[in-house]
């Protein structure tokens, strides 16, 4: 299978970040990921290879709050619920894995206000 030159640039990416960034059961990873449509977000322990708390504008409650899911106020929306399931588990530090995208836009609101409600990265 032959992978184009921007898919092979992405992945080199990803590796770069991934490379660096581990999630362990005191400090688990909080990874984005980002559609044209949707945005995804989960905080997972990667040692036991398990996913603790997820959120994503696909989910109903989310998509009645923020109809379009490409934008930065969806993006603020998934940040805030994550951030709250991950306190009601008990999670209050998190390793951030921003994936292979820019810290800006969509990426950067989330992550605001993942911080602004409470978690610490």
């Amino acid at each position: 299978m032959k992978i184009d030159r921007t898919k092979k640039a992405a992945l080199r990416r990803k590796y770069n970040v991934r490379k660096k960034v581990l999630g362990t059961p005191e400090r688990p990873r909080l990874s984005v990921f980002r559609s044209n449509k949707h945005i995804y977000a989960q905080i997972m322990d990667d040692v036991a290879g398990a996913t603790l708390v997820s959120a994503s504008t696909r989910v109903k409650a989310l998509r009645d709050q923020s109809p379009r899911g490409s934008n930065k106020k969806a993006a603020q929306i998934v940040g805030e619920t994550l951030a709250k399931q991950a306190m009601s588990v008990g999670i209050k530090c998190v390793s951030f894995d921003k994936n292979r995208y820019k810290f800006h836009g969509r990426v950067k609101a989330l992550a605001d206000a993942a911080r602004k409600t409470g978690l610490v990265f």
